[in-house]
């Protein structure tokens, strides 16, 4: 008996009765009822698109996936990714070519960490499959095997300038996304029953992800708009809007609704709070010491992604879209400044802090040594929203004792004493240029006041504005980055209330070259020498 019932709601999944697939039509239809309502509510926004998707999300949402209405954060719900906003979307990411790569984090999670039966939708536009980032995601999941992960093309040939270059040439985007090693699927997204059936096929994959190519009308169900160019981003006009509206009501046939399948309840319960360091830092003062927005969605995991921060400036839209999206990630930059050295100027990050500065509610981390940078890494895993660390290549001693404790926003006085007559700030490699220029000073008898910021962003004004009073409001910053967005402009902002500080800055001053890291450093003005020489200047004056 029970196969029997198994057998049976397979083949309605399959091939639903003409009842449903006309609650699946009509259902498509009052999606596009709502978005022509909303968006002339609000003079902006995109019907024609929605129009051309409606059939495709009416039978995702209201038969294919499987999830709870009431609890749309359930970590068992199967996931959905749209180039639109809504409540229960987990990622809706816009016109940017993201979609695809965060919903590959999500179906690697549900794979490999939650070993859960979760599965993962991505829908996009043909427009949107024109971004490089969509087939680096094609590529990724195919190589990982994401056989839980289904990319939904809405090919309806139109953009916001005109026809894209494939038009409907839906055998063209088959032979890519096979060429990518994707199961796929060619579909007339018009025809619920033919979704149906496509999406039913996708589920019984294995080993492979699933493609499914639907051709498409932008428009679709609106007299002399459909198919038509010139309407992307406009909502119909308010004196017709009446009139499509009624003519779409009288299409619809029921007034049923579709409850969702609910989900099988097989994730993991996961915590990701209050995640503790379980021992100290395991070194000595003196020694030496190295796809994620939809891994980090529903909080199943602490995403970490690490590259050379150089590299991270091409993916600066998907950072303000993960900000945007108040996503919880974490970013670690290596290689940064001109300390990369013999690697060259392609390599070095010197525009890294002014970008992470400009995200909103991001945090950014500057260590200095290696117990530093693991307390970095332990607070970034604690904190809410996007975090970046920023690290260097060089080998670099240990300041630290393995009990000193961090709080984000606290800066660290290295060194002070009561005779210190100017305050300098460094982070990272020049920590330990300020540390070597302030022991030979005091050969000199002049005595230094040393600073570790330890944290860019949030910036701890109170500790740089009362050291630089109690050394004459005298501080030079110097830093392994451009002038322009950097520490020293961090610290300028922080004191420009403060009528008797002034700030005297050190900071790469122009595109370097390769070389020994010691020697960029010198070169380029960012040297316990150059300190040294500041600070004599600085006290002259």
């Amino acid at each position: 008996m029970a196969d029997a019932e198994a057998s049976t709601a397979v083949a309605e999944e399959a091939k639903p009765d003409a009842k449903t697939l006309q609650v699946l039509r009509d259902l498509a239809n009052r999606l596009r009822i709502q978005s022509i309502r909303a968006t002339c509510a609000s003079s902006s926004g995109h019907p024609t698109s929605c129009s051309s998707a409606a059939e495709i999300m009416s039978v995702l949402c209201f038969h294919v996936m499987k999830y709870k209405q009431t609890d749309p954060e359930n970590p068992d719900n199967d996931r959905l990714v749209l180039s639109k906003r809504l409540s229960f979307v987990d990622v809706a990411i816009g016109w940017l070519g993201q979609g695809l790569g965060a919903a590959c984090g999500m179906a690697y999670t549900g794979k490999y960490f939650d070993k859960a039966s979760y599965r993962v939708f991505c829908l996009m536009g043909d427009g949107e499959s024109s971004e490089g980032s969509v087939w680096e995601a094609l590529a990724f999941a195919s190589h990982y095997s994401l056989d839980n992960l289904v990319a939904v093309f809405d090919v309806n040939r139109l953009s916001h300038s005109g026809t894209l270059p494939l038009e409907h040439c839906i055998d063209v985007y088959q032979k890519r996304c096979e060429a990518f090693g994707w199961n796929t699927f060619v579909v007339d997204g018009r025809d619920v029953e033919a979704l149906c059936q496509v999406f039913w096929q996708a589920s019984q994959m294995k080993s492979k992800p699933t493609a499914v190519v639907a051709k498409t009308f932008k428009g679709r169900g609106v007299p002399s708009v459909e198919d038509a160019e010139n309407w992307h981003g406009k909502p119909m006009p308010k004196e017709r809007a009446d009139a499509i509206i009624k003519l779409i009501e009288s299409q619809i046939q029921t007034n049923r609704n579709l409850e969702p399948k609910p989900p099988v309840e097989d994730s993991p319960q996961i915590n990701i709070t209050d995640i503790e360091m379980t021992s100290p830092p395991a070194y000595k003062i003196g020694d030496v010491v190295n796809v994620a927005l939809g891994c980090a969605t529903r909080d199943r995991t602490v995403a970490f992604v690490c590259t050379f921060a150089a590299f991270l400036t091409r993916a600066f839209d998907q950072i303000r879209v993960g900000a945007i999206a108040q996503t919880n990630i974490n970013l670690v930059g290596s290689h940064c400044g001109v300390s990369v050295g013999e690697d060259g100027p392609s390599q070095m990050a010197l525009e890294d802090l002014a970008m992470f500065r400009a995200i909103p509610n991001c945090t950014v981390f500057y260590p200095s040594d290696a117990v530093s940078t693991e307390h970095a890494v332990f607070l970034a895993a604690n904190t809410k929203g996007i975090c970046y660390i920023r690290t260097s290549r060089p080998e670099s001693a240990v300041v630290y004792t393995p009990q000193e404790s961090f709080q984000i926003g606290q800066a660290k006085v290295i060194r002070q004493s009561v005779n210190d007559k100017i305050t300098v700030v460094g982070a990272g490699v020049t920590l330990h240029e300020a540390l070597a220029a302030a022991d030979e000073l005091s050969k000199q008898d002049i005595s230094v006041r040393v600073i570790d910021l330890f944290t860019v962003k949030p910036l701890d004004a109170a500790t740089i504005i009362s050291n630089a009073k109690a050394t004459g409001g005298r501080i030079i910053t110097v830093e392994d980055h451009y002038p322009e967005g950097g520490i020293g402009e961090a610290i300028c902002a922080a004191v420009s209330m403060e009528p008797d500080i002034l700030v005297h800055q050190l900071a790469v001053p122009g595109v370097p070259r390769s070389g020994k890291p010691s020697e960029l450093l010198d070169v380029f003005g960012i040297s316990a020498r150059h300190i040294i020489v500041a600070v004599k200047c600085v006290l002259m004056n």
